[in-house]
């Protein structure tokens, strides 16, 4: 009996998922476990396993169709089976990447000699008759370059003319001129040296999330820096130590210092819903990791239960998991603060931008020499973006200053804490 595969849900904010590689095609057969597609979220990447064998009957969506979750993929099963029943409906799946048919229109016969002069080499013109079967992502080319769909050649599923199709007649300079009621060559542009590249599902988010956050809030940031003489003392004296077998960072030194402060200014731990606060108990620390994908914000959820030592090893392993792609989408969300890091980069200072709906972030900016009573000293500089609608200027200030104390006698603040906890 024919099985069909859904697109899964990957956590219950997931409301569709972009296919990404087909490593089964139709008329291959399966076994289980075999590995049918990739997929991808805003945030990762998944593999989907085939949990039946038999023949791969159909496949409905092509590599970069964004697909909403739970509905049909492909379909198993023996030969000669029917899969009209398992075909999703168009209001079934994602209206912006639903397999789509349109039906172009017919080349005008006498630009067709124009028009075999400057291609090269010539293209399989399709039947002026047939319905022509467009991907969503090609379509959408289309409307944007107005590229001659009559002149694509069909590369995609089931003679299905996708998005690389489109790229290709334009690179010969084939579009539909409406205007002039006939095609004429592309205009190409005073700098030729142009790629359109479509934007990928996380960078779709990111931009999404950051209009939304700018447009919804009012955040300010403040700026402001401190001695970091014994942070950088401190992990000197840890890389000397023989039984030092974790590489402390000075990013994991500022989560864990975060931790530690910011349980005494619980407006900035905290998420505003509008008419009211969500005010955490504990410090759920997000932070930045910059990946091969796109910005990605894991969460170090209660943070300021853990170690030093735990929270360097927790760190390295989620921020792997978010460069491979691997990272759950569980661990992507519910943080209550945020730390974003750009000091390797150089950036001496910075505006982060908050995520909602949470009230407040820390921007960690590189090192600079700066002088105190003629004496050189290395200065961290800090910016600190807060939503004004729930925290005051003055507020964040001082959790600023608060978090500049603690990270300038860091060594012993931490030797207190071991030494109050009996360690």
């Amino acid at each position: 009996m024919a099985s069909a595969v859904i697109m899964p849900r990957q956590g219950q904010s997931v409301e569709s998922c972009v296919i990404g590689t087909w490593h089964k095609q139709k008329g291959d057969k399966i076994s289980v476990g075999d590995i049918l597609f990739t997929y991808e979220t805003d945030k990762a990447t998944f593999e989907e396993e085939a949990k039946v064998e038999g023949v791969m009957l159909e496949v409905f969506f092509e590599e970069g169709d964004d697909v909403e979750c739970l509905v049909n993929v492909c379909v198993i099963g023996s030969e000669g089976e029917s899969v009209e029943e398992f075909r999703p409906s168009v209001s079934g799946a994602s209206k912006s990447t639903a397999p789509s048919e349109v039906s172009a229109p017919a080349p005008d016969p006498s630009s067709l000699q124009e028009h075999e002069a400057i291609r090269s080499p010539s293209p399989v013109l399709l039947d002026q008759t047939q319905a022509i079967k467009v991907s969503p992502r090609a379509k959408r080319l289309v409307e944007r370059t107005r590229a001659d769909l009559s002149y694509a050649v069909p590369t995609g599923a089931n003679g299905r003319i996708i998005e690389r199709d489109v790229q290709a007649v334009l690179s010969q300079g084939l579009r539909d001129d409406k205007s002039q009621g006939k095609m004429a060559p592309a205009k190409v542009s005073d700098d030729a040296d142009v790629e359109i590249v479509a934007l990928s599902n996380v960078r779709k988010f990111i931009a999404k999330a950051m209009h939304k956050s700018l447009s919804e809030s009012a955040q300010l940031t403040n700026h402001s820096s401190f001695d970091a003489t014994n942070i950088l003392e401190f992990r000197k004296k840890l890389k000397a130590s023989s039984d030092s077998s974790v590489n402390i960072t000075v990013n994991d030194i500022i989560i864990f210092a975060v931790s530690r402060v910011i349980h005494n200014h619980k407006n900035i731990n905290a998420h505003f819903l509008g008419d009211k606060m969500t005010l955490f108990k504990n410090a759920h620390i997000g932070v930045a990791v910059d990946t091969p994908r796109g910005l990605l914000v894991p969460t170090i959820f209660y943070a300021n239960t853990m170690s030093l030592r735990d929270i360097s090893v927790h760190a390295k392993d989620v921020f792997e998991k978010c460069k491979q792609g691997s990272a759950p989408p569980d661990l992507l969300k519910g943080a209550s603060f945020t730390i974003s890091n750009l000091g390797g980069m150089g950036i001496e200072m910075f505006t982060p931008i908050l995520n909602p709906p949470q009230t407040g972030l820390l921007g960690v900016c590189s090192i600079i020499e700066r002088t105190r009573g003629g004496k050189p000293y290395p200065a961290m500089g800090l910016s600190v973006t807060y939503d004004h609608r729930a925290i005051d200027g003055a507020d964040a200030a001082r959790f600023a200053k608060d978090l500049a104390e603690y990270l300038e006698d860091f060594s012993t603040n931490l030797f207190l804490e071991y030494a109050l906890a009996g360690g």
